[in-house]
């Protein structure tokens, strides 16, 4: 069922501890079996020689997981205080690392019956989705993080250019202000996880990856077309979303990917390369994003302490 080079690498990088690895194991349908034992059954004394090996630098399935984690643990409180006035239940919050308490958000009072619907929808996926990756992970996964849902969109609305210095950018505000910030993670979120797919080793994490990816870029076709239709009556839409997408090209490095949602005589609901093809950006940068920084840091603007786990460490990009 599963070829020796599989197996190998997926025991060695497809967790972070060893209760995961037995979770794999039994997954792999070799349960009961120690990890040497599973070598020496599929391969002989060449193979667990090679299992020795320490793993090779990349970071593991389960690292990168708990990476995803984090960042869903960011949209879904943003996502539920906007459509609840509530974050997610401690229940939902709890595990390795130093768990974090959220600052801001609070329920939006939408105008716009069929947004509200939408922004109702996403909510429910991403608290599922941090239900998800934590009973995938098991004993592993990270607690939610410090999360500051206030000054970071005030930050990031000052790098764009909406507010002056000294005025403050509610994103609870209103509808439109939540539309922007919706628009600030789910391009984020379709990117990181595209980047880290070619990372992942164990084909089952690699699916549930592909699932995951596969609903943010729903979100974000929502987002993005719900905020396009805004634009219609409003062009100053436009501008605005291209400014967002203008920061996020300054600090996550000085290639020119990120894209806006067109202008009134043409659409952009889809940013793609020249194939058609979704981008990726690395963890790194992904975190560039988050902290609102250009520079290698661990902490700063939605996560002031940092996130959890081994990937932590946003790219050298200024």
């Amino acid at each position: 069922m599963f070829d020796q080079g599989f197996i190998t690498n997926a025991i060695n990088r497809s967790a972070e501890n060893s209760t995961d690895r037995r979770n794999f194991l039994r997954a792999a349908g070799v349960a009961g079996f120690g990890v040497g034992a599973a070598v020496l059954a599929t391969g002989g004394p060449a193979l667990a020689a090679e299992a020795a090996v320490a793993p090779a630098a990349a970071p593991s399935d389960a690292s990168i997981l708990n990476f995803a984690l984090n960042l869903e643990y960011l949209e879904a409180e943003f996502y539920l205080r906007a459509t609840t006035g509530s974050g997610l239940p401690d229940g939902l919050t709890t595990g390795t690392g130093t768990r974090g308490g959220v600052t801001g958000g609070r329920m939006v009072h939408f105008k716009t019956a069929i947004i509200k619907k939408y922004a109702d929808e996403i909510a429910a996926d991403e608290k599922a989705h941090v239900a998800f990756l934590r009973s995938a992970l098991g004993s592993v996964a990270v607690s939610r993080p410090k999360i500051n849902l206030d000054a970071s969109f005030t930050a990031a609305a000052q790098a764009a250019g909406l507010v002056k210095p000294g005025q403050k950018f509610d994103v609870y505000a209103n509808e439109a202000n939540f539309l922007f910030g919706a628009f600030i993670f789910e391009d984020v979120g379709v990117t990181a996880y595209k980047g880290a797919a070619p990372l992942i080793s164990n084909k089952t994490f690699l699916e549930a990856a592909a699932g995951l990816l596969a609903v943010e870029a729903y979100h974000a076709g929502v987002i993005r077309s719900t905020l396009y239709a805004l634009g219609i009556a409003l062009p100053s839409v436009y501008t605005t979303a291209q400014a967002i997408s203008d920061v996020r090209d300054a600090v996550d490095g000085s290639s020119d990917l990120d894209q806006g949602i067109g202008n009134a005589s043409k659409a952009n609901l889809v940013p793609t390369d020249a194939n058609g093809l979704a981008f990726s950006r690395s963890a790194a940068q992904v975190l560039n994003i988050t902290y609102l920084n250009a520079a290698p840091v661990r902490s700063g603007g939605f996560f002031p302490a940092g996130v959890n786990g081994v990937i932590n460490t946003s790219g050298a990009n200024g």
